[in-house]
């Protein structure tokens, strides 16, 4: 198809391969696998999602860097690919929450959010003229509904459940490594150990509170912090560890 200003442009980016294949989401795959590892761990209290935050300069100042994300008060992203991408999708995540709350009084379930973003992302393998996200998320949140949960989206629009896993340049072995310490009864301080454990694996150079970023998704602990009252809000589930805390479970 010509295009004014000579050249021409082509539609292929949305249309299948003799192989039955997307070309773009491989591409956009392949923009994760470079990117650096992210992971989560579901425990019996709560989800730990965890990442490696490397500063590419030393003129930069890291604290403009965010890997993890708070969407709401109950859910948090981490992603492994391309920065600009994960600013996106964050951005609508969140106008997606606040508009769940402006409907129901209350923030979405975890899988609520994790279906709607997914829905965007397979959007954009559809439309012409536009790229997939090259990006993949962790998901890390609590809701009154299924309780704690960890999701996964990939660039074709795909989502699953997980109690553990991984993505970025290390994701297998990291998954190797997950899939050995990984029991059912794992509480949350476990796992954000085993999160310091995994990503120790892989890491290239000092690991330090300056260089990973976590968040966790707990579990409320009474019966009055799990249900809203009419016209109230639930307590936040969800946030990101300060440096300090960082630093403290890495000296343990």
């Amino acid at each position: 198809m010509a295009v004014p200003g000579g050249g021409a442009y082509s539609f292929s980016l949305t249309t299948f391969s003799p192989s039955g294949k997307l070309v773009q989401i491989e591409h956009a795959l392949a923009a994760v696998q470079a990117g650096a590892t992210s992971l989560g761990i579901k425990a019996k209290n709560g989800v730990v999602i965890a990442t490696e935050k490397k500063n590419p300069s030393l003129l930069i100042d890291d604290s403009s860097l965010e890997k993890v994300a708070v969407i709401c008060p109950n859910i948090g992203f981490v992603y492994s690919g391309m920065g600009p991408d994960f600013r996106v999708l964050v951005t609508k995540a969140r106008k997606i929450a606040q508009a769940y709350w402006k409907v129901y009084g209350e923030y979405p379930p975890v899988k609520v959010l994790v279906a709607d973003v997914a829905a965007i992302v397979q959007k954009s393998t559809q439309q012409g003229g536009v790229r997939p996200y090259g990006v993949s998320l962790l998901i890390a949140g609590w809701d009154s509904h299924r309780g704690q949960s960890l999701y996964q989206v990939d660039p074709s629009g795909s989502f699953w459940a997980w109690k553990a896993s991984a993505i970025g340049k290390n994701m297998v072995n990291a998954k190797t490594f997950l899939e050995k310490r990984y029991n059912d009864d794992i509480s949350l301080e476990d796992a954000i150990h085993t999160a310091l454990l995994t990503l120790k694996e892989g890491f290239e150079g000092q690991i330090s509170e300056k260089t990973i970023e976590i968040g966790i998704a707990t579990t409320p602990t009474s019966p009055d912090q799990m249900e809203a009252k009419s016209g109230e809000r639930l307590p936040p589930t969800f946030r990101k560890l300060t440096e300090a805390e960082i630093r403290d479970y890495l000296a343990l």
